[in-house]
């Protein structure tokens, strides 16, 4: 392999590799049977005589029961100590909508000492067994972000942008520190992703288009996270370990679809996705995660020439291979509870998190059948067990115990803040600074207006204290700055005044107005959209800067995203733009770089370069650096200072996008569905009747729809079902849906309602797929206990649906509410969302 086709920018990280050409003896790795396009690494830990003969002992004691634990892990939401006892697992997790007792604000001391329960469990050998320390992995993704208090890192876009690498390593030492505090021992960190359609949801996740960013970056945050190899401190009691993720190809699923199927050459694979891993496994990286997308057809949890030949064989990983959620359920021929493929593929541990019991007893019986060989099954209790000794997880003691647990002063301290503020500042990326308007006079009076302004939760994203991010409030984040706070403090500090706006309204005309607004949270799934146009048929944002403008007052935009979008119009329309990404609990660091000091001078200027290319139209979603035909608004690197002239010519303001297209996942808003969903009143099993205006009716009036008034006038749609007869309200498309992906983890279908009157008997919440394909839960008892007369947030997972019987890949009725008895329900939203957004969450049937 010649190193001219390596990432440049990871020619230091990439020291300790051997880029020799080599033949490949497996056809099945490379088509290419004479030269590999994957780098051979030298794994950077010297064989242990001392700690391969504990590990050797200790697997010679061990019953196949116990071995078999150690590849489960499973969720705390799904998972008790007690189970752990019993099962001798090998490691638990908490997902992004699991906490203590189930509250996303739990308190640190609760998840400490819910640490402490499942490790003295599986210490606890009162009834047998070997006392073999639990690993307790979390998704630490810009700091521990699951925790009230934290500091919150820029997410990895930001990041991206700094050009930093030594300030990784920091954030990294960092988040390891606040991470032990609470007890856990890994973090599912550093995603080296490298996301080539904008579109995906997770695009913020990574660090940039470009894999020569990305590679530069992955050494760096895994030795901050782990310690750099031969140093003292190396995965000592102040380090964690990492899941370098996801491997591989997550990034350049085709149309960006999550979870979908990345169809390239293995080269342009090796090339562009493979990139963060050489660095990565360079600096010992003790665990990496498989992903849930598939390789040209072939899901990468059971493909074996990638986790076993590549990873551990051409890469020499020394480290073990963790699956994600259920991510082994999607392989051809298996289930969540049944896969032994992944196994024999090369993962070591399976994240079954709410299948571990069922995956656990097949696994068992696989084994003892020889499906799963003996030899393999050693082989990947061994790579764990060597993990747990590096830790020192079997002198450490209980999480409490040990050198931080508990030392909650940790969580937000100034130091690490500090950190964080600097990573602020350098990942802003200034797009236009017509006339100089920036820097802002702190003397003067600075009008902070947008729905941006003044919410922790907004600038800080997903993964932050739950999955999607969504439903927190201020108080759930102690130790942060809000962007207004960052500025109100400085301007009240040179003698000037901030006041807040969300709206923009203002007694005294300000001098100057800074409007924060963007993108709100989203995580995986939900976050998939159809283009890159911003708030499509919502322009509040943009009437906000106009009127402010029409007043003669400057505007300085802050635009909070995780990925560029199309905002020609946002850009045009205001004197200063700022892409200041999803900055974190640190506020005041974009306050650093708006303000001058109070003498007048420069405090910061802007340091951060576009690590993702800038869309000239809202459809150019795939605007990769390097590629045929580039031509973005803004390039990669792109990036103003205050030494250069800041003026922008008028942007076009035709984003290519024809007619409204719908927000991803959204069926039914503002009184009508979606474009290209319909809305139907049903009799029975008889055909739909397209409801095309209201009121509306079916013969008999067993069923009738009208407009109702929620946050605007006729914005929803009342049912009122008359008792005569079986009929159902309907939403329906003529192109069905693949929602498997969806129903993988926790999200729902939200319902937003208004119950006036119930049914005395059944009413059902169906999905169909087809003939002969649907599936219903009962709702009943659920609307019974909404408070009567008042619009609510009705949730059901869509995991039910597919327990009934739906194929949920092919959904063709998205929602359909159907009963035979009098009854009174209003509609005014129903689209997918997270737990979080749900007032009351429907339980799915047991069987």
């Amino acid at each position: 392999m010649r190193i001219a086709s390596l990432p440049l920018a990871a020619a230091g990280a990439l020291a300790l590799l051997s880029l020799s050409a080599c033949k490949n003896d497996s056809a099945a790795v490379s088509a290419d049977k004479t030269q590999s396009p994957w780098p051979e690494v030298s794994w950077p830990l010297a064989q242990d005589p001392a700690l391969e003969k504990r590990v050797t002992d200790l697997l010679a004691q061990m019953s196949v029961e116990e071995k078999v634990g150690q590849l489960v892990q499973g969720d705390i939401a799904s998972i008790t100590p007690e189970d752990v006892r019993k099962y001798r697992l090998g490691s638990i997790l908490a997902g992004g909508n699991s906490d203590p007792d189930g509250r996303y604000d739990a308190s640190p001391a609760e998840w400490l000492a819910l640490a402490d329960a499942f490790y003295e469990a599986s210490m606890d050998t009162s009834g047998g067994g070997k006392a073999i320390p639990i690993i307790f992995g979390i998704d630490a993704v810009h700091g521990q972000s699951n925790i009230v208090g934290a500091t919150l890192f820029p997410h990895n876009i930001g990041l991206g942008a700094t050009r930093n690498p030594e300030l990784m390593r920091r954030i990294g030492q960092i988040t390891a520190v606040e991470t032990r505090t609470t007890g856990m021992e890994w973090a599912f960190a550093p995603t080296v992703a490298v996301p080539q359609d904008d579109r995906w949801g997770r695009t913020y996740e990574g660090y940039s288009e470009s894999p020569d960013v990305v590679a530069s970056f992955a050494g760096a945050v895994v030795e901050g996270l782990q310690g750099k190899v031969g140093d003292p401190d190396f995965l000592d009691s102040s380090r964690v370990i990492v899941s370098v993720k996801h491997f591989l190809g997550d990034g350049g699923t085709t149309d960006g679809k999550d979870q979908g199927d990345t169809r390239i050459s293995e080269a342009e694979l090796a090339r562009i996705h493979g990139a963060g891993y050489p660095p990565a496994v360079a600096a010992g990286a003790q665990s990496v995660m498989a992903s849930f997308n598939s390789f040209n057809g072939e899901k990468m949890h059971g493909n074996r020439a990638l986790l076993t030949d590549v990873l551990k064989g051409r890469m020499q990983f020394g480290g073990f291979i963790v699956g994600d959620w259920n991510g082994h359920g999607q392989i051809t021929g298996c289930s969540n509870e049944d896969c032994p493929a992944t196994i024999n593929a090369g993962l070591d541990m399976a994240m079954a998190p709410d299948s571990w019991k069922g995956f656990y007893e097949s696994t068992l019986a696989a084994v003892k059948a020889g499906t799963i060989p003996m030899e393999r099954l050693d082989d990947a209790v061994a790579r764990i067990l060597r993990v747990k000794f590096r830790l020192g997880l079997f002198e450490a003691g209980k999480p409490s115990a040990r050198a931080l647990g508990g030392k909650f002063e940790l969580l937000g301290a100034p130091e690490h803040r500090a950190v964080a503020r600097q990573a602020v500042r350098e990942s802003l990326v200034l797009l236009k600074n017509q006339g100089g308007v920036l820097p802002l006079d702190p003397r003067k009076t600075i009008l902070v207006a947008g729905d941006g302004a003044n919410d922790v939760g907004k600038q800080s994203g997903g993964w932050t204290l739950n999955w999607q991010g969504t439903g927190t409030k201020r108080s759930d984040y102690p130790n942060a700055d809000t962007i207004f706070e960052g500025i109100q403090q400085q301007a009240q500090a040179a003698g000037g005044k901030a006041v807040l706006a969300v709206d923009g309204k203002y007694t005294q005309k300000p001098d100057v107005a800074v409007v924060v607004f963007g993108e709100d949270p989203y995580a995986e799934f939900q976050g998939d959209i159809a283009h890159l146009l911003y708030k499509p048929g919502n322009d509040s944002d943009l009437e906000l800067i106009k009127r402010l403008k029409a007043d003669g007052i400057p505007v300085v935009a802050v635009f909070i995203s995780g990925r560029p979008l199309w905002v020609n119009r946002e850009i045009n329309a205001s004197d200063a733009f700022v892409a200041a990404w999803l900055p974190g609990s640190e506020g005041a660091g974009i306050a650093d770089v708006l303000l001058r000091k109070a003498d007048g001078s420069v405090a910061h200027d802007f340091k951060g370069k576009l690590s993702f290319s800038w869309p000239r139209t809202a459809n150019q979603y795939r605007n990769n650096v390097g590629q045929e035909g580039y031509d973005p608004l803004f390039a990669f690197d792109y990036g103003l200072t205050y030494a250069d002239n800041g003026d922008l010519a008028p942007l076009p303001e035709e984003s290519g996008v024809s007619g409204e297209q719908a927000a991803s996942g959204v069926y039914f808003q503002r009184g009508e569905p979606a474009p290209g969903l319909s809305l139907s009143l049903q009799a029975g099993d008889g055909q739909p009747e397209k409801v095309t205006s209201v009121p509306a009716a079916l013969d008999g009036g067993t069923l009738t729809v009208r407009g109702v008034d929620h946050q605007a006038q006729e914005d929803a749609r009342r049912f009122v079902w008359s008792g005569a007869g079986n009929a159902s309200a309907v939403v329906a498309t003529d192109t069905a849906i693949d929602l498997s992906r969806e129903s993988n983890g926790d999200v729902m279908l939200v319902m937003t309602l208004k119950a006036d009157a119930l049914p005395e008997g059944d009413i059902w919440l169906g999905v169909g797929c087809g003939e002969n394909c649907a599936a219903r839960v009962p709702l009943r008892d659920a609307l019974a206990a909404l408070p009567r007369g008042q619009w609510s947030r009705v949730g059901v997972p869509l995991k039910c649906f597919a327990a009934a019987g739906a194929d949920v890949a092919k959904l063709d009725r998205l929602w359909r509410l159907e009963t035979a008895a009098a009854a009174d329900i209003s509609l005014s939203r129903l689209a997918l969302g997270a737990q979080n957004e749900a007032d009351h969450i429907v339980q799915c049937p047991v069987k």
